[in-house]
């Protein structure tokens, strides 16, 4: 028997949105694509005629909609909770780009309301959805690679000063932070995925003279983890002309490299593994310079979660955890301090 298409509807046209928009267009054998809201009408109606979306005029059509059983929602991330609020309580599904919100408090406060209205709540952290992220848990999960000892983790981005001059962006009023909570979550995210829960930190952060920006553009940080391991993290949009992001997790029996879609295991007897294939991850100029392959996988993951009555690959509740871990770097650079979670 053949599963009922879901409705699928796209608030945000932002920079964000072009993966979303090519990945809904992927998977319209297995959608009905309600439309797409922004408060930019123009640009909207120029992002619709694009992706050929049908183009909503007011967002309450979404919300009343009948037919409409999921949200994506694409928007700044200060806008999200009043977003919630509504499609939630319609009983909509709803799928989120990262972060949740700009603090773990409120991001808190979404998470327990789709919890209470009964609706499930999903989270854009696509990198897991990668070949080589999904190799390296099962190896992982498996216990292949025996106990983690130390974890490193490196996100040496780049953005110019023109990607900051956008209005809001890199502010707290709008994002809730800068690198770590616009860029390094996407990477602190998949390896508590893999590593567990980190139990304390302490961490510097600051912003360099290639920005003039509100937060951070630099953090370098220790980690203890709930089971004995170590960790250390880099974070930066000033590191040009920009890298890919990497784990390594070294490992009882071996250490294993993700990079650049590419893992790498160097077993302790000498052999030597490599999984998946390079590709872009919009570590340098151009933030989009990635395929949009994991959102489409992703976004199919969510719907099938729904229609079969199952948990998602990546829930709200889950991320609360890389938010917790964000706030405690910040916090422990600011107080100068080794900071518990």
């Amino acid at each position: 028997m053949s599963l009922r298409k879901l409705g699928v509807g796209v608030i945000g046209t932002g920079m964000a949105a072009t993966p979303h928009a090519k990945a809904l267009n992927d998977l319209r054998d297995n959608i009905d694509l309600r439309g797409v809201f922004s408060r930019d009408a123009k640009k909207c109606k120029i992002f619709a005629e694009r992706f050929d979306f049908p183009f909503i005029k007011n967002v309450e059509d979404l919300i009343n909609d009948p037919k409409l059983d999921i949200i994506i929602i694409i928007t700044p991330p200060n806008q999200r909770l009043k977003l919630a609020q509504q499609f939630s309580g319609a009983g909509k599904h709803i799928l989120m780009e990262k972060p949740i919100e700009r603090s773990s408090a409120v991001a808190k406060k979404i998470v327990n309301m789709c919890k209470e209205k009964n609706v499930k709540l999903g989270i854009v952290f696509q990198h897991r959805f990668r070949e080589s992220s999904q190799k390296l848990k099962k190896l992982v999960f498996s216990n292949s690679l025996g106990s983690i000892f130390t974890v490193q983790v490196q996100v040496p981005w780049w953005r110019d000063q023109s990607y900051y001059d956008e209005p809001g962006r890199g502010t707290y009023e709008r994002d809730g932070g800068g690198v770590l909570i616009s860029q390094a979550i996407h990477t602190l995210d998949l390896m508590l995925s893999l590593t567990g829960s980190v139990s304390e930190v302490q961490a510097l952060s600051s912003t360099s003279q290639f920005h003039k920006m509100e937060t951070e553009d630099f953090v370098a940080g220790g980690l203890k983890f709930k089971s004995g391991a170590s960790g250390a993290i880099f974070a930066s949009t000033s590191s040009f002309p920009g890298n890919a992001e990497s784990i390594t997790l070294n490992c009882e029996k071996a250490s294993a490299h993700l990079q650049s879609g590419v893992l790498t295991i160097n077993w302790l007897d000498g052999r030597m593994e490599k999984f998946g294939e390079t590709s872009g991850t919009g570590a340098g100029v151009d933030p989009m310079a990635f395929p949009h392959d994991w959102h489409r996988d992703l976004i199919d993951d969510f719907v099938k979660s729904i229609q079969n009555n199952h948990n998602s690959s990546i829930s709200g509740e889950e991320v609360i955890n890389v938010h917790e871990l964000i706030d405690a770097l910040i916090e422990s650079s600011d107080k100068g301090k080794l900071i518990t979670i």
